[in-house]
């Protein structure tokens, strides 16, 4: 079946109709979109449908391209071949997409899930979540900052505007140690593109962390279990392929509207999960550095709280009055919204300055 452009026709209404003859039954339609929280004017003539429009606006927006400073496992890697977290996401979109293809889902609205998915991510990877979790009151969840980051914190308070199907996305991609297919439908996104971007965050993260740690030194190919290896093969490129075929394939062969992975892979996916959290994940150096890493970061929340925020410009400092830290809970929360946002170097360098003391200068 092939599409031609038609002059004179409505690009918008010939994506949507290119959308409805190609797609899966099963796939979020643009036209069948919730909507945005704020109703828009489009754009006349409108030549991107709105999940194009999201995909977009997060691609460029500064959070996400603070994302290549950040850390994803090892902290300020002296290599430049490992992972930062935006590295991470590309790898998701990649394999997202990839899924999404072959199942016929809506690709773009994939896409945007899998770029934004991540937008909350604290300095120092993991390290920085769990202490912030600590220290704000209301916890801290890096799905949920991400959200309030699309909704609130980028575009100078305005947030992106994005639609319903992708911040719902957003906000239910992540899992944690729990169930990689969670029977709680309330777990997980309600459009199967949301579903995708949660399992290809997992295929990523298992494959390019094990791929890490093996350029780190930290483990050799040969530690992986033999009854991993035997599931998911022994090279970097096998192992996503097996896990990518597995899910689109049984998926195909169900055909019952829901995402499906075999017994065998699930287990192994488990299983390398749970060997990167033995192995990897608290390997005595890498704790080291999040303790470190941490004890960054509760000094400056501490700071923050005291002294308002301070913010690197042209080599000086550049305050919030104390006075305006009356309200406890306003000031947690923008504390909070501003250590989320900073990347590692960014951090090291507002703890430089306000920590470290600087050498007399002698003109």
């Amino acid at each position: 079946m092939s599409f031609i452009p038609v002059v004179g026709k409505p690009i918008k209404k010939q994506l949507e109709d290119r959308e409805e003859k190609i797609l899966s039954p099963l796939a979020a339609l643009n036209k069948n979109s919730s909507g945005r929280k704020v109703q828009e004017e489009e754009d006349v003539p409108d030549i991107r449908l709105p999940f194009q429009r999201d995909r977009d606006r997060i691609t460029h927006s500064k959070t996400f391209r603070r994302l290549k400073h950040k850390t994803q496992v090892f902290l300020a890697p002296s290599g430049d071949h490992y992972r930062t977290r935006l590295t991470h996401v590309l790898e998701v979109s990649q394999i997202a997409r990839t899924v999404a293809s072959a199942l016929c889902l809506n690709e773009t609205l994939t896409e945007a899930i899998a770029l934004g998915h991540d937008l909350g991510h604290t300095p120092f990877g993991h390290a920085g979540e769990a202490t912030l979790n600590e220290l704000h009151p209301g916890g801290f969840r890096h799905y949920a900052h991400s959200l309030r980051v699309v909704d609130f914190l980028e575009n100078n308070g305005k947030g992106l505007n994005l639609t319903f199907e992708v911040r719902d996305g957003i906000v239910k991609h992540s899992k944690g140690q729990g169930d990689i297919l969670p029977k709680d439908k309330s777990k997980i996104a309600v459009t199967l593109e949301g579903q995708v971007v949660r399992l290809a965050d997992i295929i990523a993260y298992v494959n390019h962390d094990l791929d890490d740690a093996v350029r780190a030194g930290i483990l050799k190919e040969k530690d992986v279990p033999g009854g991993i290896k035997k599931i998911i093969g022994d090279r970097h490129s096998k192992r996503i392929e097996a896990m990518v075929r597995d899910l689109i394939v049984e998926t195909m062969t169900a055909n019952d509207g829901n995402l499906n992975i075999s017994e065998d892979m699930l287990e192994a996916i488990t299983d390398l999960r749970t060997f990167l959290y033995d192995n990897v994940y608290t390997y005595y150096k890498v704790h080291a550095e999040f303790e470190k890493a941490q004890r960054i970061i509760r000094d400056l929340y501490s700071y923050f709280m005291e002294n308002g925020l301070i913010r690197l410009r042209e080599e000086k400092r550049v305050g919030e009055s104390r006075d305006e830290w009356a309200d406890g809970k306003v000031a947690h929360r923008k504390v909070c919204d501003y250590i989320a946002g900073m990347t590692d170097r960014y951090a090291l360098s507002i703890y430089e300055l306000i920590f470290l003391p600087e050498s007399w200068k002698v003109r």
